[in-house]
């Protein structure tokens, strides 16, 4: 728990850009790994099956809360208007706030998985359940999507 915490609770802090929230779940994913530790196959690595893990608790706590669709409709929609600042959730919303809002849930993970987290597009496919080809399709898209939104030109060919 000691070595996997903090990248336990950054990448739930990005997926749910709360905090507090971000802690609980932790705890509950820690908690979960610890039932589940018998499913560990050793195919992978274990900090994407414990990512897994964190995703499906932050999965189920969706589930029960309309909460996090509140904070995502207001750093979407409303950033501009609180003039780059939330009323409540943090102090101010970075641009990786404002990439990642743009996002749908799904790409959201998969970008934070591989650029927050640096999981490899196995240990991703392996964390999300998906194919490497899936995830690598999604981090694709989510690339265009950020750059057409902000108007973001691919520098790589010139």
């Amino acid at each position: 728990m000691r070595r996997h915490q903090s990248q336990v609770r950054n990448f739930l802090r990005k997926l749910s850009r709360d905090y507090v929230l971000a802690g609980d779940l932790a705890q509950d994913a820690f908690l979960h790994a610890w039932n589940k530790l018998h499913t560990l196959s050793g195919k992978g690595s274990f900090i994407g099956w414990l990512l897994k893990v964190a995703y499906t608790t932050f999965l189920q706590s969706k589930r029960k809360s309309n909460r996090y669709d509140d904070i995502i409709q207001e750093v979407g929609v409303d950033a501009d208007a609180h003039g780059g600042r939330h009323t409540e959730h943090s102090d101010e919303i970075s641009d990786l706030d404002r990439f990642l809002a743009v996002l749908s849930e799904e790409e959201r993970a998969i970008m934070i998985l591989s650029y927050a987290c640096g999981l490899s597009h196995k240990e991703i496919g392996d964390a999300a359940g998906m194919p490497i080809g899936t995830v690598k399709s999604i981090i694709f898209r989510g690339k265009e999507k950020v750059r057409e939104r902000f108007g973001i030109e691919d520098h790589k060919y010139g």
